[in-house]
């Protein structure tokens, strides 16, 4: 990575979007808009009409209602002819807006990273090459949540990330193939622990109340006729945590509009995490290190990026920039029109050998 980053662009940070969680944050960099516009505002979701999101229901991840609030990059390729592929993202797994990848998998969070890689390198030798191509690794972050970012398990993580992706340069190299490689991560990650969490039960009673996802950032809907008696409780400043009315979110989070965006948001001070109740004595948990899902502005939520190819100016640094900045550049490396999203085409512009000229 250090080695792509000397050949071409960096920046000090990539801001993610509120929440930086997964799910959403993937999303907006392959549609440029933020949760709140594409929708998937949570890992875990309600919808009066869909039911239940969440990234372990099949059926959910797999329905492209829930997705069809953005167009990802993929679906704007393929509809101008140019094949893809998506060795796992997020939405990639339904037919979005009624497109699919030419090629895909469904996620296997099991398959080792050198078989990811292979399985890319394999559609690249197809006699259909792909012109745009995903490839995800959550190596990082799961081992970022169970130990922590600054534990050796992490820097063993990342050596062996770093290593699939020398894998697949010089893979390409050997190919002959020269290709623009943007290197993302959704969020960072902040150091958490046993005692730094934040019981919703001492502030409120749970039976008045729904937890439509808890951790860095609670979503909370109270139960018909309770409304008043949770937000009396809830609103406001408390010792490590913020809760606000969906509609008084602080306007620089860019959240709370869209219709599955729950009544209450509550938003923990990093190193903490909000929970409904205490576990009970019988309940075993596995102990966490490491969380993410806090204000993007604070600097343990940073999240990396590299890009560097024949489209690129060497030795470029860019400041500081929010990541639907990187949907209008993939656009502009696949020769494609800009498009109305919440990125700004101007902003890495200036990593750019010259201004591809956009797809007529």
């Amino acid at each position: 990575i250090s080695a792509l980053a000397s050949s071409g662009v960096t920046t000090p940070a990539m801001r993610p979007s509120f929440p930086s969680l997964t799910f959403p944050n993937h999303y907006t960099l392959v549609t440029g808009l933020r949760p709140d516009h594409h929708g998937l505002v949570g890992n875990n979701m309600d919808d009066p009409v869909l039911g239940r999101f969440a990234m372990s229901i099949r059926a959910a991840v797999e329905d492209a209602r829930w997705w069809n609030g953005g167009e990802p990059i993929w679906v704007t390729a393929e509809r101008v002819g140019i094949p893809t592929a998506t060795m796992f993202w997020p939405g990639s797994e339904a037919a979005v807006r009624d497109v699919r990848p030419r090629r895909w998998l469904r996620f296997d969070g099991k398959m080792p990273n050198t078989a990811r890689v292979d399985q890319l390198l394999a559609w690249l030798d197809e006699p259909s090459r792909p012109g745009l191509a995903t490839l995800y690794f959550d190596t990082v972050d799961h081992d970022g949540h169970e130990y922590g970012p600054d534990s050796p398990e992490v820097n063993a993580a990342v050596a062996e990330v770093d290593a699939q992706i020398g894998r697949l340069i010089a893979a390409l190299k050997a190919r002959g193939i020269s290709a623009n490689i943007v290197l993302v991560a959704d969020h960072g990650m902040a150091q958490v622990a046993d005692d730094r969490r934040i019981f919703l039960d001492a502030q409120t009673d749970p039976a008045n109340l729904t937890l439509v996802h808890g951790g860095a950032v609670a979503g909370i809907n109270p139960k018909p006729g309770f409304e008043q008696a949770v937000g009396k409780a809830l609103l406001g400043r408390h010792d490590h945590m913020e809760c606000w009315e969906k509609a008084k979110i602080p306007a620089r989070l860019q959240y709370g509009s869209h219709p599955r965006v729950p009544a209450i948001i509550c938003a923990a001070e990093p190193g903490w995490m909000i929970w409904l109740s205490p576990p009970r004595p019988d309940q075993k948990m596995n102990p966490l290190g490491g969380m993410h899902g806090y204000d993007p502005a604070h600097p343990t939520m940073a999240a990396a990026f590299v890009a560097a190819g024949p489209a690129f100016r060497p030795g470029v640094v860019v400041p500081t920039f929010d990541n639907v900045d990187v949907h209008p550049l993939l656009l502009r490396l696949l020769g494609l029109p800009a498009m109305a999203t919440d990125g700004n085409d101007a902003t890495l512009a200036p990593a750019l050998v010259a201004r591809a000229q956009p797809r007529r």
